[in-house]
């Protein structure tokens, strides 16, 4: 069985500062750790060890040809639904298509290497909490959808292994793997995968 493994776009140290202060006093909610926000681009469930390296050399050769991202925290959702809320997120503004072109790269990047993609729709959000239970959430989803956070430069993508605790229990323990630059250089090998 291989690495549980994702690849993911961080928000800045401000946005992520202004987000949690944003949430801090509404402590009564079960967040997510700060420290553990991201986008995720594409989750690989099941990366063979013997790939991981050309994953991450091939994910920071292609992403070097895709420009950095102007993005923003702005509003709010809930998975599936508010009624029946098992995650909230916040939604992501700015340059969704060339989030969504880079989300593409990514996940054409990591099957090219054999390290497949789990199949779900890019759907551009930052998870804030997740629910053990569905549970109707509208009020909260309310809340968060006044928030409107700073614009930052997204200029690097993270490839991060999420290690499951013994037994199931707690959050995942994410490492960060390699990292790489969106650099909008020219191609210089003639790749288009």
């Amino acid at each position: 069985m291989g690495q549980r493994m994702f690849v993911a776009i961080k928000p800045s140290e401000e946005a992520v500062a202004d987000l949690a202060a944003f949430l801090e006093p509404r402590s009564q909610h079960p967040w997510i750790d700060p420290r553990q926000w991201h986008l995720t681009l594409a989750f690989l469930p099941s990366v063979p060890e013997h790939r991981e390296e050309e994953l991450a050399e091939a994910l920071a050769e292609r992403l070097l040809r895709l420009a950095p991202l102007r993005l923003r925290l702005a509003g709010a959702g809930a998975f599936p639904d508010p009624f029946h809320a098992t995650v909230l997120w916040m939604d992501v503004r700015g340059d969704l298509d060339g989030l969504a072109a880079t989300a593409q790269a990514v996940r054409r990047t990591s099957n090219h290497v054999g390290a497949t993609p789990d199949g779900q729709a890019f759907r551009p959000h930052l998870t804030v909490s997740r629910l053990r239970r569905p549970q109707q959430e509208t009020r909260w989803v309310e809340v968060l959808q006044t928030y409107a956070g700073p614009e930052w430069v997204a200029d690097e993508v993270e490839l991060i292994a999420s290690h499951l605790q013994p037994g199931g229990r707690g959050r995942p323990r994410h490492e960060t793997v390699s990292v790489a630059e969106l650099a909008d250089r020219e191609d210089t090998d003639g790749s288009t995968w």
